[in-house]
This record gives C-alpha cells, structure tokens and sequence, in this order.
C-alpha cells in the first residue's frame, strides 16, 4: 500500500531518506499516515522498532561529534569577518542618519524606533549570511551537518558555534535596560552601536567578550523565567477553556448545542471536518481514491 507518493510503496523506502519531516512531532507525515491508515496500535509497534533499530545501528558504527567540526577554513574566516563589518557599516550610517534627523519614519513608526527595526533587520541579515557561509564550507559528511539535516538540531546551531552568536533579545527587543542611559558601565550614554546592545559577533568556538557572555546570561535568565511563568500560565488557561466547554456536544442534526440545547454552531467548526481524520484542515480526496484503487 502507497503511503506517500514517491517515497515509500509496500514497506521498502524508494525514493529520499526518513527525517524529521516524516517522524516528529510538529509534522510527521509518514507516523500520521500510518496511523489514519492501520490505528494507534500498529504505530506505535512501528516507531517502537524504528527506535530500536536506531539503537542497533548506533550500537554497530556509532555517532559523534567533536570540537574540530566546528573548524572554518581562513578563507570562511575572512568571508564572515568581512560580512559582520557590512552590517556594522551599515548601522553606523543609520546612527548618523538618525542623528542628523535624516532618517525616514516607517509608517506609524517614530523615528527612533524605526531605527531599531532596521539595526536587527541588518544584524539579523549578517547572522543569516555567516550561516550561509558556514554552510557553503562545510563537509556534508560533517557530523553537525548529519545532525541539522535530520532535524536534530538546526544549521543555526553550528553556525552560532563556529561563526557568530547573533542578536540577544530581551522582551522582544535589544538590550537597553542597565546603567542609566547605557546597558553596562563599559559603554557611553547613549551608545546605539551593535555591540552595546547585545549583538555577539564572535562563535561559542572562539569563545566569548566578558561583555558579550553577560548579555547572553542576561536573555538566558529572561528565558527561563519566561518558561517557568508560561507553565503555569497555559495550563491555568487550558482548565477555563476545557470547562467553559465541557457540555457542548455535536447532535445527530450535526449542529453543536450545549446543555440547554442552545445553538451555538449550525456546522461543527463551521466546515464539518474531522480534524483527527484531516491534513491541516483539509480532507485529501485524491489521496484516499489512490489508496482504495491500490
């Protein structure tokens, strides 16, 4: 039986390699298929031995990774030294843009914050193209590349180990709060310049400035209190939904009604599917005629 077109045809894998797209938790097409097509049961006996396959296998070669991946070429490291001083370039232009009231406001932005949105818009734009350049240097056999290409990781990851850390965030936002007028007493008032407020161009590799480990603790610590507040926050919110309604029910007319036999849908979600048997709130009708024809 044809479980995805060009990709598996009666159990033997014939086209592509089983990643993270076919068996994690956000998409998971092939589990979700096998699932819609055989039922709980027989899926999980198959991730069951897909695990322990994985453990044999591992057993048998093994998988590893060390410091020495994360080498570049000095053609790489002058590539991203060259690519981090365009953005550093180009922010000192917008400060004395800005500075110069020269600066053009995005619509319904003032001037100061319109400032803002284009320094991460460049920073974030160099980080990207450090990675890219990682990428383009690197070995596809590189365990780190492995592990990125098997969702197991991003290519964010080893980019921020070899190459540059990036724009830390506090609140959605750069850095800003500290000292008066300036984050740390290292730096001028009024600093706007990337690296007074949280930018860390260097990689974990190279090893960090004392300025630019304390900026990543800063939006750590913000992080993981953020975490340990939205636990509770969810949750909380997940017991009011689940008991403002817990009496509605979908009646045999196929109306939703609630316990004083009020309307409240005239069409189950307004379109009547399923989503336990849908793909994204869509029913694939040429996908299951495929299926009973084959």
């Amino acid at each position: 039986m044809q479980l995805e077109r060009k990709f598996l045809l009666n159990g033997k894998l014939i086209e592509g390699y089983v990643d993270h797209k076919q068996l994690s938790a956000g998409s998971g097409l092939l589990l979700r298929n096998i699932h819609k097509s055989y039922g709980a049961e027989k899926a999980g006996e198959i991730l069951t031995n897909m695990f322990k396959l994985g453990v044999k296998v591992l057993l048998k070669r093994g998988f590893t990774t060390g410091l020495e991946e994360t080498d570049l070429a000095p053609e790489s490291v002058k590539e991203l030294d060259e690519e981090i001083a365009k953005a550093y370039e180009k922010i000192d232009k917008l400060i004395i843009n800005y500075n110069n009231r020269e600066l053009e406001p995005l619509p319904g932005r003032t001037a100061r914050e319109t400032l803002e949105i284009k320094i991460v818009e460049a920073l974030n734009a160099a980080r990207n193209n450090t990675g890219k350049i990682v990428a383009k240097n690197a070995d596809p056999k590189n365990s780190l590349m492995i592990m990125s290409a098997a969702g197991r990781g991003k290519l964010l990851n080893l980019a921020q180990m070899a190459a540059c850390v990036g724009q830390q965030s506090l609140q959605g936002r750069r850095i800003r709060d500290g000292y008066s007028k300036r984050t740390l007493s290292c730096f001028p008032q009024n600093d706007l310049h990337a690296e007074s407020r949280g930018f860390i161009k260097h990689g974990f590799k190279q090893g960090l400035k004392p300025v630019e480990f304390f900026f990543l603790a800063m939006t750590g610590r913000d992080a993981l209190m953020d975490t340990a507040l939205r636990t509770p926050k969810s949750g909380y919110l997940y017991r009011r939904l689940s008991n403002a309604m817990q009496d509605l029910k979908v009646e045999y007319d196929g109306t939703v009604r609630d316990s004083g036999d009020s309307i409240i849908q005239f069409e189950y979600g307004e379109d009547g599917i399923d989503v336990t048997k849908s793909e994204k709130g869509t029913i694939d009708v040429e996908k299951i005629i495929s299926q009973v024809i084959n």
